[in-house]
């Protein structure tokens, strides 16, 4: 039996076009509706384009059911955020072969070109939680106030204090800025980046 806790941390994680399988198979994701919305509405100023977003949100709902069918701790345990249909799994499992078990499940899953397995060992306490949540929001505040960063074109994933970019850089002084913010905000162990800089830029 899935808890309300994973419902909800599975409807967060949910783009606005699962949610009509969110609210059929989980029922009470009717609140990501209107964030869902706004993600769609903002494709078409991304880089991928709104086909692009399409698919990798797509791509994305296939992983998220496959972990929702091998059960709870990987629904959980397991972040993910595909972009170009490259696969970034992030989150924390208990065991190596669960984390395995995980990455077996993505290159399993229609639409995936690359698997980047991110996933850490152990079992991340409350408080850890708590801190990688606001790490995120402060990236995500920084460089969405920056003017020379697209923020649009990045997704951020922060886990144990380390954070895990993916996405489209215009350039490489745009990533450059990126990572510069992520630096310097406290409690940052480690940065992994994962973005891919625009073709034909310097």
């Amino acid at each position: 039996m899935i808890d309300a806790a994973t419902i909800h941390k599975f409807c967060k994680a949910t783009p606005f076009v699962v949610v009509v399988f969110a609210i059929a198979t989980l029922g009470g994701c009717a609140g990501a509706v209107i964030g869902g919305g706004a993600a769609v509405g903002t494709a078409a100023y991304q880089e991928r384009g709104v086909q692009g977003v399409a698919r990798d949100m797509a791509t994305a709902t296939r992983m998220r059911t496959k972990l929702l069918d091998a059960g709870e701790k990987y629904v959980t345990g397991v972040g993910v955020e595909v972009y170009e249909g490259r696969i970034l799994l992030t989150g924390a499992l208990v065991s190596e072969d669960m984390r395995a078990q995980a990455v077996a499940l993505a290159w399993k899953t229609d639409g995936v070109k690359d698997v980047l397995n991110e996933i850490q060992l152990g079992n991340p306490s409350f408080r850890d939680l708590a801190t990688d949540s606001w790490i995120t929001t402060q990236l995500q505040s920084k460089i969405t106030l920056d003017k020379k960063i697209l923020a649009i074109n990045y997704s951020i994933e922060t886990v144990n204090s380390t954070i895990y970019l993916i996405g489209i850089a215009q350039h490489q002084q745009e990533l450059n800025r990126v990572i510069a913010h992520a630096k310097n905000i406290n409690y940052v162990k480690q940065i992994i980046n994962h973005v891919r800089v625009k073709k034909g830029a310097s």
